[in-house]
């Protein structure tokens, strides 16, 4: 078999009907579209458009609230703090702040502070610094030998 004698399966790829190219086609003069209307011209799109009818988007109740100053963490899981630890991106040794797991590339940005949960094993003694951690993670931290710390004052920011 050569490049040029690729082919794809009958039937694979449908011929694209050509909308408008004469009667003898089945689909010619108004390409299927019926007779003047907002619909046979170009350009339409009435998505939720109910014919005047108030739509059903609008007649349902909005719920739910969204806290304008509510504060937005960067997650990190135990699992990937070990991955890391191992990788020789962090230095178990020192303490891990959160600029620490930002310069390794762990966290992209540290928005309003990071927040450790307990997803994964962690086995190294580590000395993490955030601003905040699950409960579950505390303790996992503290079951491997090492302390997390968390701290209110990157908080108050």
């Amino acid at each position: 078999m050569k490049l040029h004698e690729l082919r794809d399966n009958p039937g694979a790829a449908p011929k694209k009907t050509r909308v408008g190219r004469g009667p003898g086609s089945g689909k010619g003069k108004m390409g299927g579209r019926g007779i003047k209307g907002q619909k046979s011209r170009s350009g339409v799109a009435i998505n939720g458009y109910e014919g005047g009818q108030m739509p059903l988007y609008q007649r349902l109740p909005k719920r739910g609230f969204n806290k304008p100053n509510r504060k937005a963490y960067a997650v990190v899981n135990l699992g990937l703090i070990q991955k890391f630890v191992d990788a020789g991106k962090l230095d178990a040794k020192a303490a891990i702040t959160e600029d620490a797991l930002v310069a390794s590339g762990l966290v992209r940005r540290k928005l309003d502070g990071i927040r450790v949960l307990a997803k994964g094993e962690i086995s190294a003694k580590v000395n993490l610094e955030v601003t905040g951690a699950s409960q579950a993670a505390i303790e996992a931290v503290e079951k491997a030998g090492g302390s997390l710390k968390v701290t209110k004052a990157a908080a108050a920011e």
